[in-house]
């Protein structure tokens, strides 16, 4: 599976008791902007066990945004799942959260926005359409690579303006994915775009349209998603019901276990 963000280390990251809602971001969205939006207890992107640890604290509500791949184990479904069936709302967005909100939205995970909504109707289904590169805490979780799914909305809105036609945009889209998510940059696709012969009048004005035109379209859905839960906590927000009833197996007594065992981090590094 692929790497969305490498795994933090550092000082644990403070999580209290009696907040009612939590929110994982990092590159997405910053938890200062987050915070303008929806007021929350925001974490780093999210890794297997982050969840759990969030639930005993017993919120109304947790939204997923950022998270971790590969390097370290996921966020796993079943510590939403566990969640839920605790009464607890739990909203994703942009992107493991968009992944894991169509995963389980059978089971009751809220899921907001285009990225969520492409995944969910299979129109995506690679985990690498949202997987970035980006810095540590201490910059802000910075991005140092595009999103695929941005370069694809990004690229929608140029063909849709004029910029470019529809066949370059074909061909533009497959040079994205073809590449390795660390190195996805408008850069490296319009070097490869000129070097494989393609419109040079057309990458010309896509270049010049770039800076002010690119859509960003997972902070649009973080965005969307804590407007969502501002919103739902403003009208009152019941206790969560679900339909299945959770299973306590023996590896999920022993994933608890393990889970207790680590903490919540507060910095990341470049993957």
């Amino acid at each position: 599976m692929p790497r969305l963000h490498s795994r933090p280390t550092g000082p644990a990251h403070s999580v209290e008791a009696g907040v009612s809602v939590y929110v994982f971001t990092g590159p997405t969205i910053s938890s200062a902007e987050a915070s303008g939006v929806l007021k929350a207890v925001y974490l780093p992107p999210a890794a297997e066990g982050d969840v759990y640890r969030v639930t005993l604290k017993r919120p109304q509500a947790i939204g997923i945004i950022d998270g971790y791949f590969q390097s370290v184990p996921a966020v796993r479904h079943k510590e939403i799942l566990w969640a839920m069936s605790g009464g607890i709302h739990v909203f994703g967005s942009a992107s493991i959260g968009a992944l894991r909100a169509a995963e389980l939205a059978a089971f009751g995970m809220e899921g907001v926005g285009a990225i969520f909504e492409s995944f969910r109707d299979g129109m995506l289904e690679d985990d690498d359409e949202v997987a970035i590169i980006h810095g540590s805490t201490d910059v802000g979780f910075r991005p140092a690579s595009e999103a695929l799914v941005d370069i694809r909305q990004t690229l929608r809105k140029a063909e849709r303006s004029g910029v470019i036609s529809k066949e370059l945009h074909a061909a533009l889209i497959k040079i994205g994915k073809d590449l390795f998510y660390p190195d996805r940059s408008y850069r490296l696709i319009l070097r490869s775009a000129v070097e494989s012969g393609l419109p040079g009048d057309q990458l010309a004005r896509l270049r010049q349209w770039l800076p002010a035109g690119q859509v960003n379209q997972k902070r649009e859905d973080a965005v969307a998603m804590l407007r969502l839960m501002r919103r739902r906590l403003a009208e009152g927000l019941k206790p969560k019901t679900v339909s299945y009833c959770f299973q306590h197996t023996a590896m999920w007594k022993l994933a608890c276990r393990q889970f207790g065992e680590l903490c919540l981090h507060s910095n990341s590094f470049p993957g």
